[in-house]
């Protein structure tokens, strides 16, 4: 693991903390920051961090707060405060 794909683990830990604490704006500025360590590592972001961030407005998305859930048709709706939407496939197990 290298020290930026370190540095974006933290990142997202703290914002996800801030979040459950009640500080929006820093949040978002955590995320903000990790998204542009990955931009200039040239790496990825994890699937978990992608799935819990709003792309049009940077918020981290905590789901019953300020996001919505919902299930249709094989895949997943998040549905961000702002109006941006995220659709993600799932399958599901029989």
């Amino acid at each position: 693991m290298t020290i930026a794909e370190e540095r974006i683990e933290r990142l997202c830990a703290l914002a996800k903390r801030a979040v459950r604490e009640g500080h929006d704006d820093r949040a978002r500025a955590y995320v903000q920051r990790a998204r542009r360590v990955a931009e200039r590592n040239r790496c990825g972001l994890p699937r978990t961090f992608k799935r819990f961030t709003c792309d049009a407005c940077d918020v981290y998305l905590r789901p019953g707060r300020n996001a919505r859930v919902r299930l249709q048709d094989g895949h997943v709706v998040i549905t961000c405060d702002c109006g941006a939407q995220s659709r993600y496939p799932y399958h599901s197990r029989q």
